[in-house]
């Protein structure tokens, strides 16, 4: 029985990789984005490829003290002997309210894509958007990547990343029809939101060609680097202790609330606004429960 595979395999004099000499051909000649992409698609991406691809990646790598770097560094306060369990307890917490918008808005863009003729110019493509935010409305759903619960007024990376796709001729149909979403949706809503970071990596990732089943691991691989550093600041700085112990001091004990059943509570934490994934496209502006990815 033979196991086929295109990425690593080794004998006993060298490593291949991707077809390719591990050692002579790839350290020290790849970057590791470039490597990551290729590894993903199993074809070398070009040079304005890896730029999008890369910025995507410094865009999701860190947003400070959010939950997932929380629970990393107060799993590291309790495991120090655990880099890889404190690591593995972020990563763990990418989900629907964090990090997961990427694959979500990704995904949500490629299929309306795939149901219409791609339109020609941007009136055609606010058109589009138009007729895309009504549905979601009409369907009691949201538009994933709309709305930031810190930048009311416009999530920094968005203008930026879609300008570097456009100066590397990456700007693809994904990133289209989010932009005119962007535009459009006042018309809808009554309100303008800003078209979040997370969002916008998704649509990028996606003209990138790259798998979308796969969108969310890129948001976990950028966050991995975020969380070591995390965890080298917790060395240098720890706060994970004063955030143990500042819960631990002022709980407050109350009688037992028994569960009745039927949808489980919001927490304070999302302002019972509703969840990325959630279902009610008035409360849209508090589902920017991501945390800026």
């Amino acid at each position: 029985m033979t196991y086929e595979t295109a990425l690593g395999a080794s004998t006993r004099e060298t490593i291949t990789l991707l077809g390719h000499d591990l050692a002579d051909d790839v350290m020290g000649e790849v970057g590791f984005g470039e490597l990551a992409f290729w590894l993903a698609t199993q074809e070398r991406p070009s040079r304005g490829q890896v730029r999008v691809f890369e910025a995507v990646l410094a865009a999701l790598a860190d947003h400070g003290f959010t939950p997932t770097a929380i629970v990393t560094r107060l799993t590291w306060l309790s495991a120090p002997d655990s880099v890889q369990g404190a690591l593995a307890a972020g990563l763990l917490g990418g989900g629907s309210r964090f990090l997961g918008v990427t694959e979500d808005c990704g995904n949500f863009l490629h299929a309306v894509l795939a149901d219409v003729e791609r339109p020609a110019d941007e009136a055609g493509w606010d058109a589009l958007a138009l007729e895309t935010v009504r549905a979601r409305r009409a369907a009691g759903a949201f538009v994933p990547g709309l709305g930031h619960h810190v930048h009311k007024d416009g999530d920094p990376r968005t203008p930026r990343l879609m300008q570097i796709a456009r100066e590397e001729g990456q700007f693809g149909p994904h990133l289209e029809l989010f932009a005119a979403i962007g535009r459009m949706h006042h018309e809808v809503l009554g309100r303008t939101l800003p078209l979040n970071g997370a969002g916008v990596c998704g649509a990028a990732l996606a003209d990138l060609g790259l798998p979308l089943p796969l969108l969310r691991g890129f948001a976990l691989l950028a966050r991995t680097a975020g969380l070591i550093g995390q965890l080298a600041e917790e060395l240098r700085r720890p706060v994970g202790n004063d955030i143990f112990l500042s819960v631990d001091v002022n709980n407050v004990p109350v009688p037992p609330q028994p569960w009745s059943g039927g949808p489980a509570p919001r927490s304070r934490a999302d302002g019972g606004a509703q969840r990325s994934t959630g279902d009610h496209l008035p409360l849209i502006d508090g589902a920017g429960a991501e945390d800026g990815p």
